[in-house]
């Protein structure tokens, strides 16, 4: 087996499990040392597969994750409470992007997915380390939603509707 099928079949045996599988275990079944799984892993995640390490050992999260893109409107005073609807009914605000009549499409990752990160995000804000994105298209922007289930990005949608966020 060369080392590209076996990254194939380590990242088929990650998207198979629902609880972490250790690098010793998938050292074992593979028939190479540990660290060659953790080189594995290193080359896949450079292939942009989120591979999360636990002390339990590997999981993927696009196993357990659908996205959705939203198209939002609101004001920098409302950004805490837009993130915070999200994050407290299980999203992850993964991006914000814009659309630029002169710079096209801008992209930033956020990976917001706790009210931690949301008060540091904010507080950034704040103390004018940088201005919203947002501001260069007068409010608009979009935001990728990263939860467990379509049911959870319905529930957040349909809160965002209520509270006028969305276009």
């Amino acid at each position: 087996m060369t080392g590209k099928e076996r990254r194939e079949e380590i990242l088929k045996t990650i998207k198979g499990v629902k609880i972490p599988i250790s690098g010793t275990e998938l050292a074992k079944k593979y028939n190479v040392s540990r660290q060659v799984i953790v080189q594995d892993i290193a080359l896949l995640r450079a292939e942009n597969y989120r591979i999360y390490s636990t002390t339990r050992g590997y999981l993927l999260q696009d196993a357990f994750s659908t996205k959705r893109v939203f198209e939002v409107y609101h004001t920098d005073e409302e950004i805490d409470d837009e993130l915070k609807t999200i994050v407290d009914l299980g999203g992850t605000v993964v991006d914000v992007f814009i659309e630029h009549q002169v710079y096209g499409s801008l992209k930033v990752e956020l990976n917001i997915n706790s009210r931690r990160k949301i008060d540091e995000f904010v507080e950034r804000l704040k103390k004018g380390e940088a201005n919203p994105l947002k501001n260069l298209t007068y409010g608009k922007h979009f935001h990728t939603i990263e939860a467990d289930s379509e049911e959870t990005l319905s529930l957040i949608e349909k809160e965002l509707r209520e509270k006028g966020y969305l276009k």
